[in-house]
């Protein structure tokens, strides 16, 4: 791995105090005397991507001593179009994070952009200063000057929207820089191929932000191979998403751009089209160019941390989807619709798995969009229904519930559960986005338990789902020669229409 000077010293004191025990090296805060950790300790951090989430996950970043953010980046200089769960929550985490009441007052609508982002940070670290003033955070529009010129960078996090993961990835990595970034790691199948590889030629340390630590897989894979369930048949995973405004076409309007928005580097891989705010914030993850769907979305946070768990490493060899179908009046007659610009409201998926180091072959089962499995004679025993989100599993001798990410696992129906006499895990001490998992990976300069090398099949499981979606039949896939093998035209959306320049390959 390429590391800088600062990240070289870390190791050198690091081995030090392995290797000579009588000698105690006392942290360079407690010389000083000021309580803080110097910025020559701290690890400096480039967040690109300032919107609503970007912002939304900043504060825990500018309030850990170990991290210095000295870069942001957005191709938004400033609006306040954004869209957001509620009509506060970004304004009100700010406020709380720079213990300022006043923060946001006056602006009407949601906020977002590298000035917003420019600004939290400098209003923070200047709590810091004795002047009460700092100027220590750079602001870039396009992410490629801020790799040239931010060479002190030690990590890259990624807050874009899905179809710009892979190249702004992959040119961090290039240029030696460990790297977060959030779900999902490429929107295409070839493109997560390239950028995973790229993680393994190159050897600098990656994240997906989506990773956890799901104990309860590990209880639920206990009990399967106690044989509560017999032999496992199925996975079942359903989520009520998406809770963002979906369309069936693309919009016939052309409203103008906003001002310092620069659609040319937001639209980045993907070929010209009209500029349009359907597509952006919020919005962007329902359209194929874009997005990931429901299943990218989500799925990366129960499947990612299911497969560590139960040991699933061979990606699936087929995939069938189906989605829900749309009609409007053309000349006062109703007719179909055919969508193949944006994931549909619901959807079924199926993923056929072949056998794994210690499991039998088994299909996994996607659902969205209020779609889910109907309640098995296990739960009506009960007088339960069905979740509105959750995970199943399937065996040929009974059943096991769990939440969307495994929590609270139950053998069903109850009475089973208690002749069993297992302890569920309590799911409230797990959290989902942690810091320190990352940050302990970049200093010991160690791949992280959530590296992109561990994601491949999840990562390969995802984007081979929406394969499927638009496909419409069953695709059969060779992952070794990462090809769909019974439908020659699927094999296009494995990859994409390039704009000149920003190929992938």
């Amino acid at each position: 791995m390429k590391t800088n000077a600062k990240l070289k010293r870390r190791q050198f004191l690091k081995s030090a105090a392995a290797t000579t025990a009588t000698i105690s090296i006392v942290p360079s805060r407690v010389i000083a005397g000021t309580g803080h950790i110097p910025p020559s300790d701290q690890v400096n951090v480039a967040n690109i991507g300032c919107g609503t989430q970007g912002l939304r996950e900043m504060g825990s970043m500018l309030s850990n001593e170990r991290i210095r953010v000295t870069a942001v980046c957005d191709v938004n200089k400033y609006t306040t179009n954004y869209i957001d769960w509620s009509p506060y929550g970004i304004r009100d985490n700010i406020r709380k994070v720079l213990g300022d009441d006043s923060w946001g007052d006056g602006v009407t609508g949601i906020p977002g952009g590298r000035d917003v982002g420019q600004q939290y940070v400098e209003r923070y670290y200047s709590k810091n200063t004795t002047s009460g003033k700092y100027q220590g955070c750079a602001s870039y529009e396009d992410y490629r000057e801020l790799l040239v010129k931010e060479s002190d960078i030690d990590v890259v996090k990624i807050m874009t929207p899905d179809h710009t993961h892979a190249p702004i990835t992959i040119a961090a990595m290039e240029q030696g820089k460990a790297v977060l970034t959030h779900k999902p790691i490429a929107n295409r199948l070839a493109e997560g191929r390239a950028t995973i590889n790229k993680a393994k030629e190159t050897g600098v340390v990656t994240h997906l932000l989506a990773w956890s630590n799901r104990p309860e897989y590990k209880l639920v894979l206990s009990w399967i191979q106690d044989g509560v369930i017999g032999e496992l048949k199925e996975i079942h995973n359903w989520s009520y998403r998406p809770v963002w405004e979906q369309w069936t076409k693309r919009p016939a309007d052309t409203p103008p751009i906003p001002e310092g928005f620069n659609w040319q580097l937001w639209l980045g891989p993907v070929p010209d089209l009209p500029y349009h705010p359907h597509y952006t914030h919020n919005v962007f993850r329902g359209w194929y160019d874009f997005g990931g769907g429901s299943i990218a979305d989500m799925g990366h946070y129960s499947l990612f941390p299911l497969f560590e768990a139960f040991g699933i490493d061979r990606p699936p060899v087929s995939a069938r989807a189906f989605g829900t179908t749309t009609r409007e009046a053309v000349d006062n007659v109703y007719k179909w619709v055919k969508n193949d610009v944006a994931f549909p409201q619901s959807c079924l998926i199926r993923l056929k798995f072949p056998q794994q180091k210690n499991l039998p072959a088994f299909d996994l089962l996607w659902y969205d969009g209020g779609m889910k499995p109907f309640p098995p004679e296990e739960l009506e025993t009960d007088g339960r229904d069905t979740p509105n989100e959750g995970m199943m599993f399937v065996g040929d001798k009974g059943k096991i519930l769990a939440g969307f990410r495994g929590e609270n696992p139950e053998i069903i129906p109850q009475s089973k559960m208690k002749s069993h006499g297992a302890e569920s895990i309590d799911s409230s001490t797990v959290q989902r986005f942690r810091d320190e998992n990352w940050l302990n990976s970049v200093v010991d300069n160690k791949q992280s338990p959530g590296s992109f090398i561990r994601a491949e099949t999840v990562t390969e499981t995802i984007n081979l789902a929406a394969i499927a979606l638009r496909a419409g039949k069953t695709v059969h896939y060779s992952s070794e020669k990462m090809k769909i093998t019974n439908d020659e035209a699927a094999n296009k959306y494995l990859s994409r229409e390039y704009r000149p320049g920003w190929e992938i390959h």
